[in-house]
């Protein structure tokens, strides 16, 4: 299950100037030298490529950060976000999609082969081999979002990792949800979606109003794991290699969202508990911390909320 670390050259698309960017915290008069912008193929196990977009300094990076992006979210979602931090950060910022998902999708849906194992260990991985290889100077940050936060002791090269910055993700038991946000819960593991991904042969979640469209075997994984307490720990050795904690042993900065109805702080904070070699931080960001505007599970990288973003790296 694990990415066999195959390697692609990066290839050039037409340079896109992010000048004309708000980059949040900065001054919005200010114009610094244009970053670029390039398509990259990532490739993974079993011959599967990914579609990826480098986000370039200006001038010499001084780091690479991998975006590890969450279930059923596009990488174009994290845009402004990396523009910013190759703008703000002078870092080389990777973001990819997911097989079978965003720009790295292949047909429909219904005919999709991809499972939540194969987007966290293979895929994961396979972007983390991809930049370390292709920018081996530099020391490594990533970014996970969700399900970009929780597969590291699953990676051979996490010991690549100088940093790990982990946002809204932990073990997301069905019954650890706000009562307010139930009927989304009972209707998504429960009712309306299993029932679609049985008929239609994929989850229909953009037919549903349930979000993005996901394979049957991410959406039925998904399911498994968050019917159980245990979360993913149900399938070790069976559809899931042994993690190797050991594996990740720097600095992780686990953030929890006041207002996430989806993975809640307190469910964020058990998140250390699949790390427990690496050395742990928590923080937790308020919607008091920019005006009482929500942030929610995706919110956070949304363009209105960037004057958080410094708080997330510093």
């Amino acid at each position: 299950m694990v990415a066999d670390g195959g390697i692609a050259s990066v290839r050039i698309a037409d340079s896109d100037d992010f000048q004309a960017f708000d980059r949040g915290p900065r001054d919005r008069h200010h114009r610094s030298r244009p970053i670029q912008k390039r398509d990259a193929r990532i490739p993974v196990r079993e011959g599967v490529e990914l579609a990826g977009t480098l986000f370039e300094p200006a001038g010499a990076p001084k780091r690479a950060i991998l975006i590890n992006g969450a279930t059923g979210t596009p990488q174009s979602f994290y845009e402004d976000f990396a523009a910013w931090l190759a703008d703000s950060d002078s870092s080389l910022v990777l973001t990819y999609d997911y097989r079978d998902s965003g720009a790295s999708k292949t047909g429909h849906p219904r005919t999709a082969m991809a499972t939540m194992s194969d987007w966290g260990i293979a895929d994961q991985a396979g972007a983390l081999d991809f930049l370390s290889h292709h920018h081996s100077d530099l020391p490594v940050w990533v970014i996970g979002h969700s399900l970009g936060g929780m597969f590291f002791a699953f990676h051979p090269n996490a010991g690549r990792i100088e940093r790990a910055i982990v946002i809204g993700a932990g073990p997301g038991y069905w019954l650890g949800h706000p009562l307010t946000f139930m009927p989304q819960i009972l209707a998504f593991w429960w009712l309306v979606a299993p029932l679609a991904t049985a008929v239609f042969g994929y989850m229909p979640g953009k037919m549903l109003g349930l979000g993005s469209d996901l394979p049957k075997g991410v959406y039925w994984q998904w399911r498994r794991w968050c019917l159980t307490r245990e979360f993913y720990r149900i399938d070790y050795g069976r559809d899931l290699p042994e993690p190797d904690p050991a594996r990740l042993t720097c600095p992780v900065r686990i953030i929890g969202i006041a207002d996430d109805v989806m993975i809640t702080p307190a469910t964020a904070k058990r998140m250390a508990d699949f790390y427990p070699d690496a050395e742990i931080e928590h923080r937790l960001i308020s919607p008091d911390d920019v005006g009482g505007n929500a942030i929610g599970h995706l919110g956070l990288f949304k363009q209105h909320n960037a004057a958080l973003w410094p708080r997330l790296i510093d």
